[in-house]
């Protein structure tokens, strides 16, 4: 699993369609010198598998491939990105790992597009449409990982839903780099899901 603390971003050297799929070369602009074959990395929020990987001299020049199968090329924007675009980077919790942000999955349930941005202060407030496949899982102080990014809803309304950025998150993920109808990754609480799930079936017994 992941934390939604997105560790360094990271450019899109190469995007080459595959048959059933997609491949995708990144190069993290911080060094991640303990890649190898199998290992999960969220790619802006979608969890995927280092298939090939290269540490570079000096831990410089790195690099490592992801297949994007069918179904994720369908269901995230990754389908879309081209050489020179930037995502976002987090390798998977070590067990004795810090707990920082929430439980996420990279398990992207849908996509959503930027509808506002403001600068308040040093910070900023970003505003984005609410799917109505995942609104009854976006709640106001709840938590919602946007493009691999941990984050606090700070309002939530009828068709669209707002966060508050603070300058760390917003200077080392691509969120300083969105505009206007970008699009961006949602992933809703899974602790919510559950507990959906569980006050269903006592619902179903009454």
């Amino acid at each position: 699993m992941f934390t939604g603390i997105v560790e360094c971003t990271g450019t899109v050297v190469a995007a080459t369609d595959d048959e059933g799929g997609r491949r995708l070369r990144l190069a993290p602009d911080a060094t991640f010198e303990d890649l190898h074959h199998g290992q999960s990395i969220a790619v802006s929020g979608v969890c995927l598998t280092v298939e090939e990987y290269s540490v570079g001299a000096d831990g410089e020049g790195g690099w490592f491939e992801v297949f994007l199968a069918r179904e994720t090329v369908e269901k995230t924007y990754l389908g879309d990105v081209g050489e020179g675009d930037r995502v976002n980077l987090e390798r998977a919790l070590r067990a004795d790992g810090r707990l920082d942000g929430h439980i996420v999955q990279g398990h992207v349930d849908t996509t959503t597009t930027v509808t506002g941005i403001e600068r308040v202060g040093d910070d900023w407030y970003f505003e984005f449409d609410l799917p109505a496949s995942v609104a009854k899982y976006v709640v106001g102080k709840g938590s919602v990982c946007l493009d691999g990014i941990s984050l606090t809803v700070a309002d939530r309304r009828e068709g669209d839903f707002a966060v508050a950025v603070v300058p760390t998150t917003y200077e080392v993920t691509t969120l300083s780099e969105k505009s206007m109808g970008d699009p961006v990754h949602v992933e809703v609480d899974v602790v919510a899901k559950y507990v959906e799930n569980m006050v269903s079936g006592y619902a179903d017994a009454l």
